[in-house]
């Protein structure tokens, strides 16, 4: 693996890991700022839902390709094939990207199965 393509990974990786900083500061400032009344001073309304997931981020080609790359390495490669035939190609460029989270779980837990 050629040096900017680790770096590319890691700068992935980096900003993965913001991403899900801020999720957690956001929800940690949510539950900050909620009133500290004792039960006797509550207020009768009920409290609010529970914020939202942050909306997933788009899976690259690079992410898929360094999990198969990874797979095929640990000797599931026929497994590998069989992933990107189940997805309707013979090599990863050929798969529609809609179907690329679908994929990664399943390259995932290759190895995995009992």
């Amino acid at each position: 693996m050629s040096r900017i393509k680790l770096l590319l990974y890691v700068i992935e990786d980096i900003r993965s890991l913001a991403d899900s900083l801020q999720a957690v500061a956001t929800a940690l400032g949510q539950s900050g700022s909620e009133d500290t009344t004792t039960p006797a001073q509550a207020p009768e309304t009920p409290p609010a839902p529970a914020p939202a997931a942050p909306p997933s981020k788009a899976i690259t080609l690079e992410e898929v390709r360094a999990v198969l790359a990874e797979r095929s390495h640990d000797g599931y490669t026929d497994q590998v094939r069989g992933l990107l035939q189940k997805y309707g190609a013979e090599k990863l460029s050929g798969v529609d990207p809609t179907n690329y989270a679908a994929l990664l779980k399943d390259a995932e837990v290759l190895g995995h199965a009992t």
